[in-house]
C-alpha cells in the first residue's frame, strides 16, 4: 500500500524551498496513493491539493484543512463523497473519472457554502435521470456544473422537482449498487481464473503477456491490479543488471612512450610551427570558469584538461616548459599556449624568408652554416654502437 510520507511531501514542495508547514499548494498526483493520511497535520495552510490519477478509494482526514479551496482527486477510486464538511474554505472540487454512484451522498456538501464549482463527468452517476436538476436543487450554491454554468431558471425549476427526483435517484443508486455487488463477485472470480492460468506459465514473459491480453471490466479492483502489475514490472527492471558495453579506457600514450593526440571535446583549434616556438590557439567555451581548465606542458606534449575532458597534442621538437607562455582572452575566452622551443629551428627561418630581409654577406653566413652542416661527413661509429658479439673463428 502506498501512503503519503514525509518525505513524498518534501520532495513535492520544492518550489517552497521543501516546508511543509507553509506549504499552500502540493501536487501527489500519479503516485499510486491508496489513502490520504497525514497531509492535514502537516500542511494546515494548504489551498490548492491536487491528487488526481492515484487509487484513492475513500475521501478522508481532510476536515483540518481549513483554507483548502481547490481539491483535485480525478481519476480515483471514489465510490461516495463524504468527509469534507470541515473544508469550510472549498471553492472547487473534481471529481471526475471515478466510481461514484451514491448520488444522494452529495447531500454531505450542502453545509460548504463556498462551493461554486463540482465535477462529476466520467462517473456512474452522471446516467442517472434528472441527474443535472437534482444535483443543482441538492446544492443551490453552486455556479457550475460538470464545467456548465447553472442559470437561474434551471436552478428554480430544479428545486421545484427536487422531491420527486430525488426518489427517482434512490431507486436508481440502489439498482446501481446491486450491479456493483454483482460485479464485485464477478471481477474476483474472473481475476482467481486468470491467476491460475497465469501460474501454469512457466514462461515470465508469457504470464506477462497473457495478464495484458485477458478481458477485464472497468472498476476499482481492476485498476488496484493493474498498478500492482505496473510496480512488479517497474521492480524487475530496477534488479535487473544493466549490460552496459564496457567503457573502453582511452590511452594518453603509445605503448612505446609516444603521447597521442586527443581531442575529446572536439574544441576547435590552431596549432602554429614557428622557428623559435610553438603557438596553440584552443577555442575553449567563452562563459567557461578558468578553474575548469587545467593546462599541463611537457618538453614533448601540452595537455588541456576542460571540464574532465581531455586535448592533447605532441610536437617534433622539445620545448622550454618553464618558457612557456599560457594566456586566455577576455573577449573570447580561448587560451592561448606559446611553447619556447629548445633550440632554435634555423632552417625553418630560411625557409620563411628571415634571409631576405638580412645583408647579403649575414644571408650568405646562414647559408653557409646550413651547407656545411648537411655535407658533413657522418661517422657511422657515433650511430650503430660496438657489437658484444664475439668475432668469428
Amino acid at each position: 500500500m502506498v501512503l503519503i510520507t514525509e518525505k513524498l511531501v518534501r520532495k513535492k514542495s520544492e518550489h517552497n524551498e521543501r516546508l511543509i508547514s507553509t506549504l499552500e499548494e502540493i501536487s501527489l498526483h500519479q503516485e499510486d496513493i491508496e489513502v490520504i493520511d497525514h497531509i492535514q497535520n502537516w500542511c494546515r495552510d494548504l489551498k490548492i491539493l491536487l491528487l488526481q490519477s492515484n487509487l484513492i478509494a475513500r475521501l478522508e482526514n481532510l476536515h483540518k484543512l481549513k483554507r483548502l479551496e481547490y481539491l483535485n482527486v480525478a481519476i480515483n477510486n471514489i465510490e461516495r463523497v463524504e468527509n469534507l464538511e470541515g473544508c469550510e474554505s472549498l471553492t472547487k472540487l473534481d471529481l471526475t473519472l471515478n466510481f461514484i454512484g451514491e448520488l444522494t451522498s452529495l447531500e454531505s456538501l450542502r453545509d460548504n457554502h463556498n462551493l461554486r464549482e463540482l465535477v462529476l463527468i466520467g462517473n456512474p452517476c452522471v446516467d442517472y435521470p434528472h441527474y443535472r436538476d437534482y444535483v443543482i436543487a441538492t446544492l443551490p450554491q453552486l455556479n457550475s456544473l460538470d464545467c456548465v454554468e447553472v442559470t437561474l431558471s434551471e436552478r428554480l425549476q430544479a428545486l421545484r422537482s427536487l422531491p420527486k427526483n430525488r426518489a427517482i435517484i434512490v431507486k436508481k443508486q440502489a439498482d446501481q449498487a446491486i450491479e456493483r455487488d454483482e460485479q464485485r463477485i464477478r471481477v474476483e472470480q474472473q481475476q482467481s481464473a486468470l491467476a491460475e492460468h497465469c501460474a501454469g506459465i512457466e514462461d515470465e514473459e508469457e504470464r506477462i503477456k497473457a495478464f495484458w491480453q485477458a478481458k477485464s471490466e472497468h472498476c476499482p479492483e481492476i485498476r488496484m491490479e493493474i498498478a500492482r502489475q505496473h510496480r512488479l514490472g517497474r521492480e524487475r527492471h530496477e534488479t535487473k543488471p544493466q549490460l552496459d558495453p564496457p567503457k573502453r579506457d582511452r590511452s594518453l600514450f603509445a605503448p612505446c612512450g609516444r603521447p597521442y593526440n586527443l581531442n575529446q571535446g572536439k574544441l576547435p583549434f590552431n596549432f602554429q610551427d614557428e622557428a623559435d616556438y610553438y603557438l596553440l590557439q584552443l577555442e575553449v567555451y567563452k562563459h567557461l570558469d578558468t578553474s575548469l581548465i587545467d593546462v599541463d606542458v611537457q618538453p614533448i606534449y601540452t595537455r588541456v584538461t576542460v571540464k574532465k575532458k581531455i586535448f592533447q597534442i605532441s610536437y617534433n621538437e622539445e620545448v622550454k616548459p618553464d618558457q612557456s607562455t599560457i594566456q586566455r582572452s577576455q573577449i573570447t575566452g580561448h587560451l592561448m599556449i606559446k611553447l619556447k622551443k629548445l633550440n632554435v629551428n634555423e632552417l625553418l627561418i630560411y625557409k620563411k624568408g628571415s634571409a631576405k630581409s638580412l645583408a647579403p654577406s649575414d644571408a650568405g653566413k646562414i647559408v653557409g652554416n646550413l651547407e656545411d652542416k648537411l655535407r658533413g661527413t657522418v661517422d657511422i661509429s657515433n650511430i650503430f654502437p660496438p657489437s658484444d658479439v664475439p668475432d668469428l673463428i
